[in-house]
């Protein structure tokens, strides 16, 4: 389906002028959303036991054994222009999130791993090791969403509330070309908003695409990418750009108290099948 057209008439229709439409629409991604309620049959479940091929061992870290997060069938996803998810095969996400979360730059995806499982391939479902933690299995449906990165959305705590306590001086230069750039190239932004999310709504719990730029997200790529001996410098300016090279393969809501996980791809690697380049972010948040 022609999504892009589709939202283009859509805004048409409300008065947009077309530029504007156009410049709005490079910003906005088409999120799949999973949850455990929806229409039509599931697209893949949380938890639960993987489907391997035949001969391969459950992946782990070393002796230590990850148990799955997620399992998708990319055939039965809803089709998303600009996101090179794989035609079909199925995706496995395997993730240690404890300890995951206290990893840092030193061995990126030591803790987690994301498999991909070309249809035609003769698959069992595996038997967990000894030691496995196995989830409950959760089936889940698929539904589109629209999504736009943190400064783009209304309200965002991390950025327009901040901004409103502050006087025009007491910005960054950066805050103030973004603040810039949305009243002059998109005068129209609450009625884009508005529209992108009345065609595409999904409060899901689990995102596959989308945004992920939040600062603990960007730090995290940040400190896991950097090179032997580097330090981490990190200044707005980066989260934006991140948010622009990387898109979360698999993006879970957060959860107080509890460990929570994002897996991150670069665009190019995502297009190449570049599985082993994906990062995970796992986070608890105790505060």
């Amino acid at each position: 389906m022609d999504h892009q057209g589709e939202f283009r008439r859509a805004a048409l229709e409300l008065g947009v002028p077309e530029d504007e439409i156009s410049r709005f629409r490079e910003h906005l991604r088409l999120a799949i959303g999973l949850s455990g309620r929806g229409d039509g049959s599931p697209v893949g479940h949380i938890g639960g036991l993987p489907q391997l091929p035949v001969g391969t061992e459950w992946p782990s870290a070393g002796d230590i054994p990850l148990p799955l997060l997620l399992s998708v069938d990319c055939g039965a996803l809803p089709k998303v222009d600009g996101f090179d998810l794989p035609a079909d095969g199925t995706l496995l996400f395997f993730v240690h999130q404890e300890m995951d979360a206290g990893e840092l730059g030193v061995h990126p995806g030591q803790y987690a791993r994301v498999v991909h499982v070309a249809d035609g391939t003769e698959t069992a479902v595996a038997e967990p090791p000894e030691s496995t933690r196995v989830g409950k299995r959760i089936d889940v449906y698929a539904k589109l969403r629209a999504d736009l990165p943190l400064w783009l959305q209304e309200g965002d705590e991390d950025w327009h509330e901040f901004w409103e306590d502050l006087e025009w001086e007491d910005l960054s230069s950066f805050q103030r070309k973004l603040g810039r750039y949305m009243e002059r190239e998109l005068p129209h932004l609450d009625e884009l908003r508005s529209l992108a999310h009345d065609l595409w709504s999904s409060d899901a719990f689990l995102v596959i695409g989308g945004y992920a730029d939040d600062e603990m997200t960007a730090g995290s790529i940040l400190a896991k990418t950097l090179g032997k001996g580097q330090w981490l410098t990190y200044l707005e300016e980066d989260r934006v750009q991140l948010a622009s090279e990387w898109i979360p393969l698999a993006n879970e809501g957060r959860v107080y108290e509890e460990p929570y996980t994002k897996f991150m791809i670069r665009h190019e690697d995502l297009a190449a099948a570049r599985w082993d380049k994906a990062l995970s972010v796992t986070v608890i948040d105790a505060l």
